[in-house]
């Protein structure tokens, strides 16, 4: 089988943090007790995030449209993120370590030569939701942070991705998490609004908050009758 050598304009991963990234799986390589659940963790942990948004989003169905918002705007900020971040690995195409240094220690099978390792999408990704989960609620945020932190470090145990993959994954899903939330949080409670007076009304709202907002005002005392 033939693999296609790096292009002259591709990042040298190794050159930047290769050892670093040798003394993680070395770690890795004595630490045959937490292989197998870095290993899953590593490849559907993201799956985490998801529950942190269902838990965020039926919070929100009883705070008012700004909260909801921000849920809704998550999965945006999200996707956007992951696209931003498969930008800059086309750009830089820098080959993932398994293939710079093919005789360290691997606990993940190693990517196709064009699936490129800078930075790191899981990473990314993890960090848009756990950013943009802070914006919602700070409790939820924080769990959502500590699990972002164990993603990124989990890709480099497992053998994935350089330290600096890792870095650069997590600046650029919380940098574009957090401008995005923060302007539809901004200018999306008017279409929130307007949503939860239609069809999506059981989804945006809860039954509770529902009849307090339609509920009539009781009379005080001594006020007269209509």
């Amino acid at each position: 089988m033939t693999t296609s050598s790096p292009t002259a304009q591709a990042l040298d991963g190794a050159a930047i943090d290769g050892g670093l990234y040798t003394d993680v799986t070395d770690f890795a390589r004595h630490t045959h007790w937490l292989n197998e659940p870095a290993t899953v963790f590593s490849s559907i942990g993201i799956g985490l995030f998801v529950v942190y948004l269902l838990v965020a989003w039926w919070r929100a169905r009883g705070q008012g449209s700004t909260a909801m918002a921000a849920v809704l705007a998550t999965p945006i900020a999200v996707v956007l993120a992951y696209v931003v971040n498969t930008g800059i690995k086309d750009v830089f195409e820098e080959p993932r370590p398994c293939r710079a240094l093919p005789h360290d220690f691997l606990l993940e099978a190693c990517p196709a030569p064009d699936d490129y390792a800078f930075p790191s999408n899981h990473t990314t990704v993890a960090f848009a939701f756990a950013v943009a989960l802070l914006l919602i609620a700070r409790g939820l945020g924080s769990l959502a942070l500590i699990t972002a932190i164990a993603m990124g470090a989990s890709r480099v145990y497992v053998g994935a991705h350089y330290p600096h993959d890792v870095a650069v994954g997590a600046l650029v899903g919380s940098v574009v998490s957090l401008i995005t939330v923060l302007v539809l949080r901004r200018l999306a409670p008017p279409l929130v609004d307007r949503l939860r007076t239609g069809a999506l009304r059981p989804l945006l709202t809860s039954q509770t908050d529902h009849h307090r907002r339609h509920a009539r005002p009781t009379p005080e005392p001594g006020s007269p009758r209509s």
